[in-house]
């Protein structure tokens, strides 16, 4: 059966965090896009990369993956197909996402697929564009059929649903026989995300003038460049056992660069703001303090969504009430993120209400174990591994070993190398 049966321990020792799944996807289609050689090192290969890589070589793309070194390299042979490609993007809402457009640069006509959740997700701000741009689309039996050639121009993007539309889109338009525009209409969520989609391209050769986050400028007819890259550490990862520390674990977090521009670096000066402490122990190293004095705080979720899981994990344990607020895209992730966490955490005994777009919690010094679900879905999974550190009582997770491929399949090896009790 998929279960992990845990008994509540301090974990103690030295993490080395996985890479930034956030990077890796990009800098896989970006050395997919160069057509030429070129190596992406520090890979982990989850559920969710592996299913970019699916979709790299679906179109045309070679590579060879080496184990050993974590690292694919892309061959300068790339072959065109003539059939209408069929992308399964898995359960990775960026890989569907990002090859939307990508797929459209390239070819007539595409199909996409997935698992799970995944075409339930919105699609809606692409929907839009082919509607006005002339292309057509149906979605139907888990499929998506779009047939019509993209071209360059004016596109207008809802940037509040997701900033992956609008990186779909800056990695297919500089493909483009012409100049394109990207304009956001309203504001402009999870702009961290948007700020690695540029650095990425630019590692890669590609050109984008970004007007304050109102609108992109792409030139067409550029071409990426090969570039061997390493990616950096994932801060959403360490999140999970930076919060450990913070509830009286002793885990030093390894492989982070806290000059990131991921958003979820964030984690640091929330844990700081309850009043736990962060030490950094080298360049990057970074260690979480429980002290007495946690109190509840509010957090707006806007910028950071993967968080949430484990913020709320943290807040149950911070004295007074806390908040998480501006959180209802959550709904419509893997799985509905603010049930999912409210629902398992009750039933650990912690004081937290659900609201349409919000998470309220009272605090508590300690949780009880339980029967819990992962709700197939690897952020509750290893938020809920977390707060078994501090329960009365065995937690068993049903669902947690599947759920975490998704994104970090080590976790719950790395969990029992820490000393966790996770069976």
């Amino acid at each position: 059966m998929d279960m992990v049966s845990i008994t509540p321990t301090v974990l103690n020792g030295k993490v080395n965090i996985p890479p930034s799944k956030s990077f890796a996807h990009r800098a896989v289609i970006a050395g997919f896009l160069s057509g030429e050689s070129c190596r992406i090192s520090n890979l982990s290969l989850s559920q969710d990369i592996k299913a970019t890589l699916g979709c790299a070589k679906t179109l045309g793309g070679k590579f060879n993956f080496d184990k050993k070194s974590a690292s694919v390299t892309f061959k300068d042979v790339f072959k065109t197909i003539k059939r209408t490609p069929t992308l399964d993007c898995g359960e990775s809402g960026s890989t569907l996402r990002f090859f939307i457009p990508i797929a459209l640069a390239m070819y007539p006509k595409a199909n996409f697929t997935g698992h799970g959740r995944l075409m339930e997700r919105p699609l809606t701000p692409y929907f839009d564009i082919f509607e006005e741009k002339g292309i057509k689309y149906i979605l139907k039996n888990n499929v998506l059929s779009v047939e019509g050639k993209l071209q360059p121009g004016i596109f207008k993007i809802d940037g509040s649903i997701s900033s992956q539309f609008i990186t779909g889109l800056l990695f297919a338009l500089p493909l483009l026989d012409g100049d394109s525009r990207i304009e956001i209409e309203g504001n402009l969520s999870s702009r961290s995300y948007v700020d690695i989609t540029i650095s990425v391209l630019q590692s890669f050769g590609i050109e984008i003038e970004n007007e304050n986050y109102s609108a992109f400028n792409i030139k067409g007819n550029q071409q990426y460049k090969p570039q061997d890259y390493t990616v950096e550490g994932d801060f959403s990862q360490a999140a999970f056992f930076l919060v450990a520390g913070a509830l009286g674990c002793n885990v030093t977090c390894q492989g982070l660069d806290e000059n990131s521009l991921q958003g979820d670096k964030k984690i640091i000066e929330i844990i700081e703001e309850t009043g736990a402490k962060v030490d950094r122990c080298s360049n990057s190293s970074l260690r979480a303090i429980h002290t007495g004095n946690m109190h509840g705080i509010t957090v707006d979720a806007d910028e950071i969504p993967d968080l949430v899981p484990i913020l709320a994990v943290l807040m149950c344990f911070c004295k007074g009430t806390s908040r998480i607020e501006n959180a209802g895209r959550l709904r419509l992730k893997e799985s509905d993120r603010l049930a999912a966490i409210c629902s398992e955490l009750k039933k650990m005994g912690a004081d937290i209400t659900e609201g349409e777009d919000f998470l309220e919690i009272q605090g508590k010094q300690v949780l009880c174990g339980g029967q819990l679900s992962a709700w197939n879905d690897h952020r509750i999974a290893m938020a809920l591994a977390i707060a078994a550190c501090r329960t009365e009582g065995e937690v068993v997770i049903d669902g947690a070993k599947h759920a975490v491929k998704k994104s970090y399949p080590n976790f719950f090896d790395d969990y029992k190398a820490l000393g966790g009790n996770a069976e």
